[in-house]
């Protein structure tokens, strides 16, 4: 999809490709088909396997490469053979390079135990062309959300299970009210079609901006 002067993939789970600006910017790729080696930027959330994957790295980047991460993901990530720029994010940090900025939020489960919030695993806000988009990691609804300013897309689970469902994500976006909201986290692992479908019709009852990528 086109978002102003941005190209906006999906390519499946949790993982999507952005393009603007001379810039390619990966976020948790997972499954990639082929060996694009165009990442400019690569923003991984947590290390579980489906969001840190090495074998999916390594199709992706190419020498020079910056690699934002949690402290959680180093020792798998510095095993890769090309040389990257590995940069360390945690909750709070706000940085430009290269004209991305990027800003590190908090992602963690406040009813279940897969990402327990003293792990301080990630959702990113990354801002290129002009436009924020919000990828919230692997996560519940969280207080924090609340504190979301000026999203103009928003990348959220919706399969329930390890995440939230599309009734809770759709209690995230009214909190902040992006200008678009896409689900993710379905259709592979866990979740399905009928999840993200549920999500943009609540979505769009409650007057949100919804679709698929």
């Amino acid at each position: 999809m086109k978002l102003g002067n941005l190209e906006i993939e999906w390519l499946g789970h949790a993982s999507f490709r952005i393009q603007a600006q001379g810039q390619v910017i990966y976020i948790d790729p997972f499954k990639i088909t082929g060996t694009p080696k165009d990442a400019t930027f690569v923003f991984i959330t947590h290390p579980h396997y489906d969001h840190c994957s090495l074998e999916d790295l390594q199709k992706v980047v190419k020498e020079g490469t910056f690699v934002i991460m949690q402290a959680d993901c180093q020792s798998k990530i510095a095993r890769l053979p090309t040389k990257i720029k590995m940069l360390i994010a945690s909750i709070g940090n706000k940085r430009e390079v290269e004209n991305v900025k990027y800003e590190a939020w908090p992602a963690y489960n406040t009813n279940k135990e897969f990402h327990p919030k003293f792990q301080q695993w990630l959702g990113y806000v990354i801002e290129i062309g002009g436009k924020r988009i919000y990828h919230s990691g692997d996560t519940d609804f969280i207080p924090e959300m609340a504190q979301l300013k000026s999203i103009d897309l928003a990348l959220l689970p919706v399969s329930g299970t390890y995440v939230m469902t599309p009734e809770e994500a759709v209690q995230a976006a009214e909190k902040f009210k992006p200008k678009l909201a896409v689900p993710m986290h379905y259709g592979s692992i866990v979740g399905k079609d009928e999840d993200a479908d549920k999500f943009i019709q609540l979505c769009l009852s409650k007057g949100i901006e919804a679709g698929k990528l």
